[in-house]
């Protein structure tokens, strides 16, 4: 039930004497981590999906209550982003840790100054997407040891963090060195980093599917300033998160060419490790609020969080930009929102297609100190409904009596957003992020992959925007109501030498299960194989009582497979889907019954005439073989006369 933004300090503890804290956002544990310079990194960003509940999205609000503890020409790591606001509440990457790589699925967090994944000793962590990290498997993993510089254990042996959310969750563990390498497309080679091994995790982060936090914000435990700090990287990030529909995405970590047209707003870093920004102004539909540049600095200012699902206003400006939306569109009909619980502000009557939104709601523009302006079109203040076709709901909110501005990832949907922390300013620029993955991979040519091993269920991954269709966009496939005859996909598994051949049936029950099908739907059409590299073409059925999928449960199917949510077993090695096809229902089946039915219908009308035609015929012979009374026929013999005798 919490909606307000409860405000939070971080304290850092450099030594253990010291006693006052800092605000230090989220860091727990400090160390000293020195180093060169060097490339950027570009990771891809996903959505999750859907089995959050509306209340734990909503509640998405990563704010610690309590803790403990450049160059230029730098390389750079290209991961994708996976999931979604709507679906998950958040953005996830790929990050690789150990020797040999151990896969996890990390929450992108600006706001997180450390990065942490379930340990495989923890008595009290939920069930997530990937197996935990298991440091006995890892031949370069490394326990921090208690020092001066860090928070330690009871026994004085390892240093710990402990992390505490005003969403009531936490997590806390102890703190380890190992290789973190970003995937097979990064420049980036595999570096050391001190991260989180957590032994304990409670509320969201128990419940959760995603592994664990990537942490982005200001502090030496960041990924960050780790990585700027050894010289791996220039002091800047990006991210692009995917639309309404589509989801995904790009991260780069360090520096790429920026748009002429990019839009700047300074980023005051002596204020607090939050990254904010100079809001000053709101427009909606070019009208200005009436409100005091002085209401977007209270508290912790105005600051962007990838790790928040929506945004937070002060109450005053919460009442003035809600009223401005509603005047502008008065002809919608206002509908319940889908959470009981809440008192969303919900219209109905505006269609299902995203890009025809901005002819309905108003345009919205940000001004900052420097006079630069940000517009946000309705994707970018609004959520789908989830149970009402055609409605949106506001994502924006009030934040209780809190006077910190917080702008969570609704706000830059197909934006690039560019944390450029060497110059203490963020970048603004709208874009397709969908496309910006495709154009950043093709502008950053990678060099041959990193020298690590991945996990069994490693995979580059595709975004929907790339996969190829027979008839059926992408936009249609994650919010249409249409029927799916068939769903076909193809998948390359590289094991670890071992022959797939009689496995094969297997592999098809593993998938069904992974994507919550009847083992009966699930057919392999082909595979080909060169050495333990394997390229499967898979068909996905509608099951034997159903004549279709339903576009609820395609949709499932195609995020489970591009979000690579699949759980093989270690003899199938490492996947990757490569292609992916919807085709819709089948209609050859109807139609052959309406051609059969009316050629069946024309020839008993044939059949018909033609009988019509023979029986006036005979009729008209018939009436000629009798000839008239006075005419003269031949004469004939009789038939003699045969009497029977008694």
């Amino acid at each position: 039930m919490l909606r307000s933004l409860l405000s939070l300090l971080l304290l850092l503890f450099i030594y253990p004497s010291q006693s006052s804290p800092q605000h230090d956002y989220r860091l727990i544990y400090a160390v000293d981590l020195a180093g060169v310079s060097k490339p950027p990194i570009l990771l891809p960003l996903t959505p999750s999906s859907s089995s959050q509940s509306h209340r734990r999205l909503r509640l998405r609000r990563r704010h610690l209550l309590h803790g403990s503890a450049s160059n230029s020409n730098s390389s750079s790591a290209r991961m994708p982003l996976y999931d979604d606001l709507l679906s998950r509440g958040y953005y996830t990457t790929r990050l690789f840790i150990g020797t040999p790589a151990q896969e996890f699925a990390l929450i992108v967090d600006t706001g997180s100054t450390v990065t942490y994944v379930p340990c495989d000793s923890c008595q009290s962590c939920g069930m997530h997407q990937d197996p935990r990290f298991k440091p006995e498997k890892s031949s370069t993993y490394k326990a921090v040891k208690c020092n001066n510089n860090c928070r330690c254990d009871e026994k004085q042996h390892n240093c710990v963090y402990d992390r505490r959310y005003a969403e009531q969750s936490s997590s806390s563990g102890v703190l380890g060195d190992d290789i973190v390498s970003f995937g097979s497309a990064s420049e980036l080679k595999p570096q050391h980093a001190v991260f989180g091994c957590e032994n304990s995790e409670s509320g969201d982060l128990f419940t959760q599917r995603a592994d664990g936090i990537i942490g982005l914000g200001r502090g030496p435990l960041s990924i960050m300033d780790q990585l700027v700090n050894k010289g791996a990287i220039d002091n800047s990030f990006s991210l692009c998160y995917g639309g309404m529909d589509l989801g995904g995405g790009a991260m780069i970590l360090g520096t790429h060419e920026l748009p002429g047209d990019m839009v700047f707003a300074p980023s005051d870093s002596s204020r607090s490790q939050y990254y904010n920004i100079n809001l000053k102004e709101i427009y909606v539909a070019g009208k200005l609020l009436n409100l005091k540049p002085s209401v977007f600095d209270g508290n912790h200012g105005t600051v962007l969080d990838s790790g928040t699902t929506y945004a937070y206003l002060p109450k005053e400006a919460y009442s003035a930009f809600k009223s401005a939306i509603l005047e502008s569109v008065r002809p919608l009909k206002k509908t319940s929102g889908p959470d009981p619980n809440y008192q969303d502000i919900c219209l109905g009557g505006a269609g299902r297609d995203v890009s025809q939104l901005s002819r309905t709601f108003p345009q919205v523009e940000m001004v900052f100190g420097n006079g630069q302006k940000l517009s946000l079109s309705p994707e970018n203040y609004l959520f789908r409904h989830t149970t009402v076709p055609g409605a949106y709901c506001l994502g924006i909110f009030q934040n209780g009596n809190d006077q910190t501005t917080l702008l969570g990832g609704i706000i830059v949907r197909n934006t690039l957003v560019t944390y450029d922390r060497k110059n203490e300013r963020v970048g603004f620029w709208k874009t397709n992020c969908s496309d910006l993955w495709k154009n950043l991979s093709a502008k950053l040519s990678p060099s041959p992959s990193p020298s690590v091993y991945h996990g069994k269920n490693t995979s580059s991954g595709l975004t929907p925007a790339h996969s190829p269709f027979s008839g059926i966009a992408v936009k249609d496939i994650l919010s249409g109501d249409f029927r799916v005859g068939v769903i076909t996909f193809e998948m390359t598994l590289l094991t670890d030498g071992s022959s797939l051949k009689l496995h094969m049936t297997e592999l098809g029950a593993f998938i069904a299960n992974g994507l919550d099908i009847n083992f009966s739907q699930v057919r392999m059409l082909n595979f080909t194989s060169e050495g333990n590299h394997y390229h499967i073409r898979w068909d996905i059925y509608p099951v034997d009582s159903a004549s279709y999928i339903t576009s609820t449960q395609a949709k499932s199917i195609i995020l489970q497979l591009t979000g690579h949510h699949l759980k093989l077993p270690g003899k199938f090695g490492s996947y990757e889907i490569v292609e992916w096809n919807v085709e819709r229902q089948s209609t050859r089946k109807p139609q052959f019954l309406a051609v059969f039915i009316g050629s069946f219908a024309i020839l008993a009308i044939i059949l018909s005439l033609i009988g019509i035609w023979f029986l006036r015929r005979h009729q008209k012979q018939a009436l000629h073989s009798y000839e008239p009374v006075d005419s003269v026929v031949a004469e004939q013999e009789l038939q003699p006369l045969r009497t029977q005798l008694s």
